[in-house]
């Protein structure tokens, strides 16, 4: 079931060559990495979708600036009452870390999948865990402790309190569906 599009834009940005830029993270839960790589990638990883995560079918949403190793992994850090340092973070699903490490060069006529500016990464099942198990009750003091890092900035409470429910919506949802959570982040 698609839960529908949400976008949350917040005031961070990238700078690339002296220009700012945005950056988007798309989260979204899928059954397996083969499913999430397709969804997010394209049909077999081969390269920059065609179509949306929509088009796909998926339950997802965009949270422009959230990446999820530090404001994503803060508020978890925060709903498992444990300091950032101690959370466990996402892996790396595509490119594929073996085919493909990170700063490898591509031989002459292959183009670096690292060139596409798309990063895939699945968040470990006990970020889902945690987040699903958020009580409607403790989302406005996670929401509040969230509000205050600097990494990102919410236009105001109710906007970090907006962002809690998404994330708490969308675990649930993938927890009942017994999938996992992804994030494609695109520069």
């Amino acid at each position: 079931m698609t839960a529908g599009r949400f976008r949350l834009v917040y005031s961070v940005a990238a700078q690339a060559d002296g220009e700012l830029m945005g950056v988007l993270y798309d989260y979204f839960h899928a059954a397996d990495r083969a499913t999430a790589v397709d969804r997010a990638i394209g049909p077999g990883g081969g390269g920059p979708a065609a179509r949306s995560l929509d088009e796909a079918g998926a339950d997802w949403f965009d949270a422009k600036g959230m990446d999820p190793n530090v404001v994503l992994g803060k508020l978890v850090g925060f709903a498992q009452g444990i300091p950032f340092g101690s959370v466990a973070e996402p892996e790396m699903v595509w490119p594929d870390p073996v085919a493909w490490p990170y700063g490898r060069q591509a031989p002459p006529g292959v183009a670096s999948p690292w060139d596409t500016g798309l990063v895939l990464q699945e968040l470990p099942d006990g970020w889902r865990d945690t987040l699903a198990a958020v009580d409607e009750e403790a989302e406005p003091m996670l929401a509040l402790q969230w509000y205050d890092i600097e990494e990102v900035r919410f236009a105001d409470f109710l906007d970090a309190q907006a962002a809690v429910r998404l994330f708490v919506g969308l675990a649930r949802r993938a927890g009942a569906a017994g999938a996992s959570l992804y994030c494609r982040c695109t520069v």
